[in-house]
């Protein structure tokens, strides 16, 4: 079996660590420790590593399309690796979550959230597993578009850490389970 995790962001020095590109620090943390590097992928728009994890092929991507088109790139390896969406899990951001609540679900709306709206549209189906993390509402005024590429606040980032390090074992188990009940236990808050 064959799976495809991929984190949701934006490409470039302007957008690394911000609350939106929470998907991509979950798909670097997860590569640095397996010590994987990044290939740059320009057919598929893509950042992409590969590995192997408990004997299942896996490739960590980070779609370089710019968030509003990420479907562009995930629907594009699906179809190159002859992959279903069910071989498919997505990370990313949810401002309607408390900072560092974690959700596992197996489908659902992109709840305004245009990655996945994406993803939705490419794929034709809301039929895929996600994990969202949550970084809260915008706070003192802003626009949703400023909270979400802006950094996270020291309080904020110490908790995504947190969050990021208790999603640490998360591919092994959802690679070995393979149940969506076991895995919303461990996993959600």
């Amino acid at each position: 079996m064959t799976k495809l995790i991929v984190g949701l962001g934006n490409p470039g020095d302007r957008y690394e660590h911000t609350k939106h590109n929470v998907g991509f620090m979950f798909i670097d943390r997860i590569a640095k420790k397996a010590n994987l590097s990044f290939n740059h992928d320009k057919i598929f728009q893509a950042d992409i590593a590969s590995t192997f994890i408990d004997g299942e092929k896996v490739y960590l991507v980070k779609p370089t399309t710019f968030m509003n088109e990420s479907g562009k790139a995930v629907h594009a390896l699906l179809t190159y690796y002859g992959l279903d969406k069910e071989d498919l899990v997505v990370i990313y951001d949810d401002l309607d979550m408390t900072v560092g609540k974690v959700r596992f679900r197996q489908k659902g709306s992109a709840g305004g959230h245009n990655g996945i709206k994406s993803i939705i549209k490419y794929l034709g189906s809301q039929e895929f597993d996600r994990i969202k993390i949550g970084i809260g509402r915008p706070k003192n005024g802003m626009t949703v578009v400023q909270h979400v590429l802006s950094h996270f606040e020291t309080d904020d980032h110490i908790q995504i850490e947190l969050t990021l390090d208790k999603l640490d074992d998360f591919v092994n188990f959802y690679l070995q389970e393979n149940d969506a009940e076991k895995i919303m236990r461990k996993y959600n808050n």
